[in-house]
């Protein structure tokens, strides 16, 4: 690990961005150029005492993972991700399916502001998501391991994972998720995280195992789908995917028509987000 590179480079990083670049607002006048160190540490969810010590070269080998949450909140290419990771003492890594989104991809989704949005792998892993998404499915940065996979939780944790879905359309969405990850597995091969994600999933879910026997194989997404809020019911919202050109994330939106009940709903959420409605 090299803490004099690592840290000369994410001051330099962060200092090349303005608040417009990453959704937040410019807000009070700014004595000094670029990003502050909370914003930094708010988009990438880790303390700002932490991300401090990094820039300060005191800070501990920050994590894989947490080297993933920083080149999102610092949108940085694919060849200054992998930069990063060698100068924090890591291996690169692989391009093909893995956690780095496209600034392009970012900038996108930062303009997303009054609908549910959020970036997610071709193994169902959200890799970021908007306000208004944390506000309607929880906040999903927390997962780990093969937890971070909505088809892992899908069948290991079904009484948690499909609580948001009717139990009419819990069946279909079986089979969807099945699907997607054998397309993802043909493309990515059986030494991938795809391919270790199927043998958890055939030794720990029957259910599972009879739907890969399927050999059904698809990655698009329901253009009309039901999601029930624990506090707003039931939510009828319209769906759009956008994939990237090497079909290995997408971003995913969710709207209502206008003057719906849904539209009503999604409005409501914006304004309260994660609290309460009893609060």
């Amino acid at each position: 690990m090299d803490r004099t590179a690592l840290a000369d480079f994410l001051r330099r990083r962060r200092e090349a961005l303005q608040p417009a670049d990453v959704g937040l607002s410019v807000g009070a006048r700014r004595r000094a150029p670029g990003l502050r160190r909370e914003e930094v540490a708010l988009l990438a969810a880790m303390s700002v005492d932490y991300y401090t010590r990094l820039e300060q070269q005191r800070g501990p080998q920050p994590s894989e993972q947490m080297l993933a949450s920083l080149s999102r909140a610092l949108r940085l290419t694919a060849d200054e991700r992998d930069y990063l990771h060698r100068i924090a003492g890591h291996n690169t890594p692989d391009r093909l399916g893995g956690a780095h989104v496209p600034p392009a991809l970012l900038r996108v989704l930062d303009r997303l502001d009054d609908s549910p949005a959020m970036v997610l792998s071709n193994l169902g892993e959200t890799l970021v998501q908007n306000r208004m998404a944390v506000a309607l499915f929880g906040d999903r940065s927390g997962f780990t391991g093969l937890e971070r996979s909505e088809v892992y939780r899908w069948f290991a944790h079904p009484e948690s994972a499909r609580s948001m879905y009717p139990e009419d359309d819990r069946d279909r969405q079986s089979r969807a998720q099945v699907a997607s990850l054998r397309d993802a597995s043909g493309a990515l091969g059986e030494r991938s995280r795809a391919g270790e994600l199927v043998r958890a999933l055939l030794r720990e879910s029957p259910e599972f195992a009879a739907l890969w026997d399927r050999h059904e194989v698809a990655r698009r997404f329901e253009d009309h789908k039901t999601l029930l809020h624990p506090e707003l019911g039931a939510l009828e919202l319209d769906c759009q995917a956008l994939f990237t050109e090497d079909l290995s994330q997408c971003l995913l939106v969710l709207t209502a028509p206008p003057h719906t009940e849904a539209a009503e709903k999604l409005a409501l959420l914006s304004v309260l987000g994660t609290q309460s409605f009893a609060e």
